[in-house]
């Protein structure tokens, strides 16, 4: 069993306080950091001094290795895993500068992936020339509610699978787990193309970036399953969290209302048992910032390091749900199907902003 150390980029604020601005996912990487021997944490960077110090303090680290540049920080601590906790319209640059950093073997960064289509592509592109692992913290994959509705699918409980529909959460933000989630349960197709609609009538800004109010989009992989969300107002047309529908039955996954997991066949409704997991992690296990999903997402970067093969939160799937969401707002701006590949550069819905085609009304007016 190999021993990696660990630098922490973004520690974030207080975390007991956590905002639209930021939510101390540092933290929550470095608790989880803590749960497992192979790791052990040796340095964390900040450019507020004293969130970086606050921080320190918290995990036992020396005044020495808490730095305020994170270049610095590579070239002193030279850490083997790099958690990196900044805003997604920068992890573009931080990702980059530490695979080229010649000293960083593994990447784990927070979600989004960023905030354009062209930075998600570049990050991959790379890491994987200077073989550096890049994970994305999507961390949900490993909730029991998910891995059992992906064992139902492959045991042929609903039959061929047809079609996953979304009524939770939000495009952007959400997506990056909901959508990401609805690839998983399709073998990590890619999506051939995307057609979308959005409303954006109040100013919503998560980490810097522009979220939509209301969310309507339909996809379709290669193998000729549909993805469908519905967010918002909307979510409640799907009438679940996920409803994956197949040529035999169908499987629920509630958030709120009724049992977390049902398998529908012949008009019946059978509940499966996901033990106490819930879609909710965050604040629900006492004494944590974070839970058990990001102890199993850390687990997994050193699992996949350790054994040599793609992890299940690679850069790689992280594009197939890139792809669909910037297509998605590609969609609303072109007012048309848009056929993949993505051949884009931005993001289409701060450029819609920006250009004032979309005119959200600040929540101060």
């Amino acid at each position: 069993m190999s021993t990696y150390t660990v630098a922490v980029i973004g520690t974030g604020p207080d975390p007991s306080n956590p905002t639209v601005e930021g939510f101390a996912m540092g933290y929550r990487h470095a608790e989880a950091y803590a749960t497992d021997d192979r790791f052990e944490l040796v340095a964390a960077a900040d450019i507020v001094e004293e969130n970086g110090r606050a921080f320190g303090n918290h995990f036992d680290l020396d005044e020495e290795s808490v730095y305020t540049d994170y270049e610095e920080m590579l070239a002193t601590a030279e850490p083997d895993i790099v958690s990196v906790c900044v805003p997604p319209a920068i992890h573009r640059p931080v990702v980059v500068t530490c695979a080229r950093s010649g000293v960083v073997e593994a990447i784990h960064c927070e979600k989004p992936m960023a905030d354009t289509w062209e930075d998600a592509r570049t990050m991959v592109q790379e890491c994987w020339r200077r073989d550096v692992q890049l994970t994305f913290n999507r961390q949900r994959r490993f909730g029991k509610p998910f891995t059992e509705a992906k064992r139902l699918i492959d045991e042929g409980e609903i039959g061929s699978l047809e079609r996953i529909e979304i009524g939770w959460g939000d495009f952007y933000d959400t997506g990056a787990h909901s959508v990401d989630l609805a690839c998983m349960f399709n073998d990590e197709y890619t999506a051939d193309w995307v057609l979308a609609g959005l409303d954006y009538r109040e100013e919503d800004v998560r980490f810097g970036s522009h979220q939509e109010n209301q969310m309507w989009a339909q996809w379709r992989y290669e193998n000729g399953v549909y993805g469908v969300v519905s967010t918002g107002p909307g979510a409640d047309f799907v009438g679940a969290a996920f409803l994956i529908r197949g040529d035999e039955g169908a499987i629920r996954i509630d958030v709120e209302d009724g049992p977390m997991l049902e398998l529908e066949r012949g008009g019946e409704r059978t509940k499966i048992d996901v033990g106490s997991e819930t879609l909710h992690h965050s604040g629900q296990e006492k004494g944590r910032f974070g839970s058990q999903f990001h102890d199993r997402a850390v687990a997994e970067v050193a699992d996949a390091l350790d054994e040599g093969r793609e992890p299940e939160l690679s850069g790689r799937r992280g594009l197939n749900t890139a792809e669909i969401l910037f297509a998605g707002y590609e969609s609303v701006r072109t007012r048309s199907r848009v056929d993949l590949p993505l051949d884009l550069s931005d993001n289409p819905l701060e450029a819609l902003v920006e250009s004032g085609e979309l005119t959200p009304e600040s929540p101060d007016e």
